[in-house]
């Protein structure tokens, strides 16, 4: 039982009922929070922005004089978009972690990966274009 002061309240002599006594983990401001949140729909707007373009080279864009030549330029944005959209929800996830652990946020591979495939697929139309373009 524990002891009791002179207005009949409980105490607080050890360490669980000193509610200053907990060790919780470090609270973060919720505009980091939020901005996190921010940047992942950035992300996915991005994600869902190369989806739509791809599919719209693929389905209608005039064909190249080199066969399947909108698929070599729209299919790598399509899986570009993919994952991005599942990437981005994993470093969201990493990046709250590390906020609420008081830790540095980790660094994400995606602005590498899109600057890779979108240079890459933009050197593939150049090639394309420089060969022929659409057909007429």
């Amino acid at each position: 039982m524990m002891p009791h002061d002179d207005e009949g309240e409980t105490s607080a002599t050890d360490a669980d009922a000193d509610p200053d006594a907990v060790v919780a983990s470090p609270q973060i401001d919720v505009r980091f929070s939020y901005a996190n949140e921010r940047t992942f729909l950035a992300w996915n707007r991005t994600a869902l922005a190369l989806v739509t373009a791809g599919l719209a080279i693929t389905q209608l864009l005039p064909p190249f004089d080199v066969p399947g030549g909108r698929r070599m330029i729209g299919i790598p944005l399509i899986v570009l978009g993919i994952v991005i959209a599942l990437a981005s929800l994993r470093q969201w996830r990493l990046n709250e972690k590390a906020m609420h652990a008081g830790a540095p946020l980790p660094s994400s591979p995606l602005p590498v990966l899109i600057a890779l495939v979108i240079g890459i697929t933009s050197i593939i139309a150049l090639v394309l274009a420089a060969l022929g373009g659409p057909k007429s």
